[in-house]
C-alpha cells in the first residue's frame, strides 16, 4: 500500500512560481508513474501532467505546457511539479497519483494523495 502526501502549495501572485512535492511511503514509487491532477471549485478534475517510472517520458496538458515541469527523484521516492508563470486560472487543489499501465495501454491510477491548495492572485 503506497501512501502519497503532497506539499508545497500556497498563495502566490500571478507570474510567480511554486514547486509541489509528492512524497511516497509504504512502497517503491519507481515502480509507478506519477501524475498530477487539479480541481477548481465547481469544475471537474483536470489532468495536469505525468511522468513515467524511470522519468524518461513526460506528458502535459496543453494549458500548462511550457510553464509546468514534472520531475522525479526515485532515491527520495518523490515526484515534483515545478509551476512557473502562474496564472489566476491555475488556482485549484492539486493532487498527485501513482499509476501503472493497465488493460488497453491506459493508465490505472492506483493511489492518490489528499491534495494541496494553490491559489494565484491577480
Amino acid at each position: 500500500q503506497v501512501q502519497l502526501v503532497e506539499s508545497g502549495g500556497g498563495l502566490v501572485q500571478a507570474g510567480g512560481s511554486l514547486r509541489l512535492s509528492c512524497a511516497a511511503s509504504g512502497g517503491t514509487f519507481s515502480g509507478y508513474g506519477g501524475a498530477w491532477f487539479r480541481q477548481a471549485p465547481g469544475q471537474e478534475r483536470e489532468f495536469v501532467g505525468s511522468i513515467s517510472g524511470n522519468g524518461g517520458r513526460t506528458r502535459y496538458a496543453d494549458s500548462v505546457k511550457g510553464r509546468f515541469t514534472i520531475s522525479r527523484d526515485n532515491a527520495k521516492n518523490t515526484v515534483y511539479l515545478q509551476m512557473n508563470s502562474l496564472k489566476p486560472e491555475d488556482t485549484a487543489a492539486y493532487s498527485c497519483a501513482a499509476y501503472v499501465i493497465g488493460t488497453g495501454g491506459f493508465p490505472r491510477y492506483d493511489y492518490w494523495g489528499q491534495g494541496t491548495q494553490v491559489t494565484v492572485s491577480s
